[in-house]
């Protein structure tokens, strides 16, 4: 009997993870869905990165407020809270997710067939204006920046914007940092006295961010973005959505986070110590740094790290009670 092809229109295509961008739909929020007094580089929703170099004081959040029909659940939220009408030379505000060297290697960066690249995004703002979005290669300090407008306050915009292909530079084919996608979302003149860099080239800081808003210039001021994906080729296609497993997945690649429910009792190994094994969720991106709580007599912790797939930490033993760990954290963000 033959046997019938299964059609494809019910699917939204064939290439899977074309979207770059990790978390684009900003579903994933393992540290948690709210932080404030923000003053300097902080994470809240997993792989997104805030920055503000004096330049106001934020909260970002987990926001349930999405474009209307889109599929998306939760965007982020950038809330100013302490203003600065008037930045100084050097302050900036940015957005940004870094990428893995290893994970851009078809993009063939630094050859003759270097792909163009096409990032596309939901957004909102009380303040309307130019804002940048820029890509940076860590690996050669070259950079290249796009302009967007967001023209009605107050109203979910998709944006679309394509950064050609770079013939110079190729991008180290490792797990370090080679690319950095940003959004600006405010800067002093030391970014913005140029010419805007709308073609690859050498990092000079003055055509960075060339015609950007200042989001700080108000406390009423708000900016959300969503549906952010990153892919090869000069236009955008539909936002590619995850199963929730696997996009929390592709972040505890960065960053795992283990609370009371995940009680992990640790075994008396000698008079002083005892000691817990583990494996990790998944592969971390390398060897994390760890914040930990324990509790039942254990006064210090000291750890070491196999490789990058299990952990074993000793606890110093003080009494006779059960001794767990209470919460862990584990990062291993670019």
């Amino acid at each position: 009997m033959a046997i019938s092809k299964i059609p494809s229109a019910g699917f939204q295509d064939n290439v899977k993870f074309r979207n770059l961008i990790i978390n684009g739909g900003m579903d994933i929020a393992q540290r948690g869905t709210s932080t404030s007094s923000i003053t300097s580089s902080s994470f809240v929703l997993d792989r997104w990165n805030i920055i503000p170099v004096s330049l106001g004081t934020w909260t970002n959040s987990q926001s349930t407020d999405v474009p209307t029909g889109q599929g998306f659940a939760s965007s982020f939220k950038v809330d100013c809270t302490t203003a600065d009408a008037s930045p100084s030379a050097g302050d900036l505000l940015i957005v940004r997710q870094k990428f893995e060297g290893q994970n851009i290697q078809y993009l063939k960066k630094g050859t003759s067939s270097a792909k163009s690249t096409t990032l596309s995004f939901w957004v909102k703002s009380s303040k309307t204006g130019t804002y940048i979005a820029e890509l940076f290669d860590n690996d050669n300090s070259r950079t290249i920046s796009k302009s967007y407008t967001i023209n009605s306050a107050n109203t979910w915009e998709k944006k679309s914007v394509t950064f050609v292909g770079d013939t110079t530079g190729t991008l180290d084919n490792d797990n370090a940092l080679s690319l950095i996608v940003s959004f600006w979302l405010g800067a002093g003149t030391t970014f913005t006295s140029g010419t805007l860099q709308t073609d690859w080239g050498s990092l000079t800081s003055a055509n960075r961010a060339v015609g950007q808003v200042n989001l700080a210039d108000s406390t009423a001021n708000e900016w959300y973005v969503t549906g952010v994906q990153l892919e090869a080729g000069q236009t955008a296609s539909e936002f590619e959505f995850l199963p929730h497993d696997v996009n929390l997945q592709r972040c505890q690649r960065y960053f795992q986070a283990f609370t009371s429910s995940d009680r992990m009792y640790a075994l008396q190994y000698t008079s002083a110590y005892r000691a817990l094994i583990f494996s990790y969720i998944c592969t971390m991106r390398a060897s994390p740094t760890q914040s930990l709580t324990a509790v039942g007599g254990s006064t210090t912790a000291s750890s070491a790290t196999v490789n990058s797939i299990f952990r074993y930490i000793n606890l110093a033993y003080s009494s006779s009670t059960a001794t767990y760990i209470h919460s862990l954290t584990l990062d291993a963000e670019l």
